[in-house]
């Protein structure tokens, strides 16, 4: 899968205490979702659909992941 980014407009949660070791995110284009280090913004990215993305979230919220 390829994913254009270079419109992406990244955000760090506000919950990130404004460190710079920190996780962007970009809500990108056909429901797709971009995460990337704030470290390294030119470096890889992660690219989940809507629903990896959910269930994602969702099993941190729920504690299922640390």
């Amino acid at each position: 899968m390829s994913v254009d980014l270079t419109a992406a407009q990244w955000f760090k949660s506000s919950r990130s205490g404004g460190g710079k070791d920190c996780v962007e995110v970009a809500h990108l284009d056909q429901g797709f979702v971009g995460v990337r280090d704030s470290k390294n913004p030119g470096g890889p990215a992660l690219v989940f659909s809507g629903g990896e993305w959910d269930t994602f979230t969702s099993a941190l919220r729920d504690g299922r992941i640390a």
